[in-house]
């Protein structure tokens, strides 16, 4: 369970699912500080703190699209997962995709869980904060190693 500030990565290409999931995360009770990146290569850099991103906080949590513009999510999940330093990083895909390929493929990569976008604002709000509980309010999450 966080009892500092929890660092969320949110990586979207879609304005609009980023204000949702930012404005449901914002309900929570737990404080936290999130960043968003719109497509795989920026995710990237930001990850590997490379450029403008020099300052960045590591994620305690990040929440992954798999359909992004430059490098997509997959690509993502595996460069992170076979990287030392940021494997240990819990990737929840939310994605609209409910396909069994991609949630197989996704879980094979080495995704924490993967959720499909909700098709209204009230279960996506539901689903957001749910996530948030989990992996904010209960779960255990790694410290960074520096």
């Amino acid at each position: 369970m966080m009892t500092t500030m929890a660092e969320i990565l949110l990586v979207d290409d879609n304005p609009a699912d980023l204000d949702l999931t930012i404005d449901a995360l914002a309900q929570s009770p737990w404080r936290t500080h999130v960043s968003t990146v719109s497509d795989g290569a920026e995710c990237m850099a930001y990850l590997r703190r490379e450029g403008k991103y020099a300052d960045a906080t590591r994620p305690h949590l990040m929440l992954l699209d798999l359909n992004l513009p430059l490098k997509d999510g997959r690509s993502v999940l595996a460069d992170m997962k076979s990287n030392p330093a940021l494997r240990r990083i819990p990737v929840v895909i939310f994605s609209t995709s409910q396909a069994q390929k991609d949630i197989e493929c996704s879980y094979e990569l080495g995704a924490n869980s993967y959720v499909s976008k909700p098709p209204t604002l009230s279960e996506w709000v539901s689903a957001v904060k749910l996530l948030n509980h989990f992996w904010i309010g209960c779960a255990c999450l790694p410290r960074e190693e520096e």
